[in-house]
């Protein structure tokens, strides 16, 4: 593993530009010298990040990684708020130095900026209401006229659910706070989306919207942070990660949120 990771390394380091190598300021030099690192968050996929109604403060799973990874670069992290939609043209503007929050490993946004290594392993289920559950076992159960699957705009979601519902009614909802409130209400039928944020929300509406087979979801899927394309700020971050999940720091922020 050790042997791989070095050799990804090197032949990373090959691929740089040639003022890269002799020195010129990384990304990561930048970030140390001015003393803060942009953290991109959508602020509304609990339990990833979420605003904080009572403070207006980010909160979530990556928020205490985001501030993690600010102890070991030494510096303080400014949260920069984004949206779906707009993610990867805030990225391009540079208006973050890294995004986090949930954040979907996908080749589209592979073109843009660099991932780190995944932090997570998962795929979109469906959660619905419990009284439903064995309704919407398969995606052949789900795609039928009448049944209303609700999405969130501009990420995985939507995509996922416009690229295998060809016969159900695809409601898009803006507000991701409020959108699981929608099944509850009767508005919507299930939602598909990662099986962490089902388990979840199945959490916080215990015996009225329930996780189905989060175990087995229906595609697979990675998330991780998703940097601007600089190798040594990449390298860092990895490095991090790989100590955080083998010191038991990532384990106790993930124990917080989803255990």
């Amino acid at each position: 593993m050790l042997r791989a990771f070095v050799g990804l390394a090197a032949a990373m380091l090959m691929m740089a530009p040639a003022h890269a190598q002799q020195g010129a300021p990384s990304r990561l030099d930048n970030i140390i010298r001015r003393g803060t690192l942009r953290v991109g968050m959508t602020g509304d996929y609990a339990p990833f990040s979420f605003v904080d109604k009572t403070t207006s403060a980010f909160r979530g799973f990556d928020v205490d990684m985001a501030e993690a990874l600010g102890k070991a670069l030494g510096v303080k992290v400014e949260y920069v708020k984004t949206a779906w939609p707009q993610m990867t043209n805030d990225l391009e503007a540079d208006r973050f130095d890294i995004a986090m929050g949930g954040v979907s490993i996908t080749l589209d946004r592979q073109k843009k900026g660099f991932f780190s290594i995944p932090v997570m392993r998962e795929g979109k289920t469906p959660i619905t209401r419990c009284t439903d559950v064995n309704k919407y076992q398969t995606v052949a159960e789900i795609d039928h006229a009448g049944t209303r699957v609700i999405v969130n705009p501009g990420g995985t979601n939507e995509r996922f659910a416009r690229a295998h519902m060809k016969n159900a009614k695809i409601k898009v909802f803006n507000d991701n706070t409020r959108i699981f409130d929608e099944i509850v209400k009767g508005d919507a039928d299930l939602m598909m989306t990662d099986a962490s944020e089902t388990r979840y929300q199945q959490k916080q509406h215990p015996g009225v919207l329930c996780a189905v087979h989060p175990d087995q979801p229906f595609d697979f899927a990675e998330k991780a942070y998703w940097l601007q394309r600089d190798v040594t700020l990449k390298f860092f971050v990895d490095q991090w990660l790989d100590i955080a999940m083998k010191d038991g720091t990532f384990k106790r922020i993930y124990a917080a949120w989803f255990e």
